[in-house]
């Protein structure tokens, strides 16, 4: 069976980021992104990282696809 959590270095590559990116929004709680902790190592899960992208995605300037305010 193969795990849905991704490491800091492939959830950064899903997401086009770098790891370090997601250790400040981490750090930082600058974004609602949940971070399962497994021993010191910070994993992410496959359906977090596309709820993720769900959230941050635009139509257009000032509203998210579902209609809300970001």
């Amino acid at each position: 069976m193969q795990s849905d959590l991704f490491s800091r270095t492939a959830a950064a590559q899903y997401l086009g980021v770098k790891p370090q990116t997601l250790a400040a929004w981490f750090s930082t709680g600058r974004y609602s992104l949940p971070v399962v902790k497994v021993g010191r190592y910070a994993k992410y899960r496959l359906s977090d990282l596309q709820a993720f992208i769900q959230a941050n995605t635009f139509a257009h300037s000032g509203s998210t696809q579902g209609g809300e305010l970001a």
